[in-house]
Formats: C-alpha cells, sequence, structure tokens
C-alpha cells in the first residue's frame, strides 16, 4: 500500500498474469516515470498552446462572449493564465490537481465549441476529449512522487 504522511491509503492495483512475464519488472520500474512523462507532456503541451494567448491575454476576449462567457476580457485573460500557467503547474507537478481541473474544463468547453457549436461532431472534438481525459486522470491521481507536490509533502 502506498500512502501520504497522513496515512491515507490507496489499494494496489490487482495482480494480472502476462502473457511475458518477464516483462513485470520491466512495467514496474517504469511505472512511475511514464506516468512522470504524461504529466510532463500534458503540461508542456498545455503550456506551448496557451504562448499565444499569455502574450495577447485579452485576445479571445471576443472569442470566449461568442461562447457565452461574459465578460469576455476576464475569461478570456483566465483562459490565458489557465492554458499557459496552468501547464507549466502540471508539467513540474505544483498543485498538480487544480491545475488539471482548470485545464479540463477549458477542455471540455472547447469540445463543447467544437462538437455543438461548429457542429463538428465528435471528429472536430476528439483531440480535445482525448486532453481532458488525460487531465481527469491527473485530476484523480495527482502529480506522483516525482512531483514538486510530492517533494513539498503536500496536495491537494
Amino acid at each position: 500500500m502506498r500512502g501520504s504522511k497522513r496515512g491515507t491509503q490507496w489499494p494496489q492495483a490487482p495482480t494480472i498474469n502476462l502473457f511475458v512475464p518477464a516483462l513485470g519488472s520491466l512495467y514496474a520500474a517504469l511505472n512511475t516515470t511514464s506516468e512522470t512523462i504524461l504529466r510532463a507532456a500534458a503540461g508542456i503541451f498545455l503550456t506551448i498552446h496557451g504562448s499565444g494567448k499569455i502574450t495577447d491575454p485579452l485576445g479571445a476576449a471576443a472569442m470566449v462572449e461568442g461562447l457565452g462567457f461574459y465578460p469576455g476580457a476576464f475569461w478570456s485573460v483566465l483562459l490565458a493564465c489557465t492554458e499557459f500557467f496552468g501547464g507549466i503547474f502540471i508539467a513540474i507537478g505544483l498543485l498538480t490537481r487544480p491545475a488539471a481541473l482548470a485545464g479540463m474544463f477549458v477542455l471540455l468547453v472547447t469540445v463543447w465549441f467544437h462538437w455543438v457549436t461548429m457542429g463538428e461532431g465528435f471528429s472536430g472534438a476528439e483531440k480535445s476529449l482525448l486532453w481532458a481525459a488525460i487531465l481527469f486522470f491527473f485530476v484523480i491521481r495527482g502529480g506522483n512522487r516525482q512531483s514538486v507536490d510530492a517533494r513539498i509533502g503536500k496536495a491537494f
């Protein structure tokens, strides 16, 4: 069992009989590292995506008002900060859960935008759905032991 300093424990994954048992030690050795790579990649990509918005934080005001978010200036700045700074936080694993939750919300809005507003259906929303699912994983799991959250001994 693994847990926090306060004794909260999470159950271990069930034991699975592998088709190639010799790979079990490789999978175990890379378990945390692969999760960290996914978190870092998601955060870096979200930061890159938000870098254009952070240089012009009011640039999306008309677009967010077009989606029904008023006042557009407020939501545009919040969108820019969520993508850029939230992406950095996710990448390094600081305040991982709240940053991932905020990013997931943004992505679900883009799902609505592409699927419903633009009428593109699944094909227009699939990338946003995938990214929202990845961020949902980190909302639930947090940053793991290779994160700033773990280093400071605090997490949401």
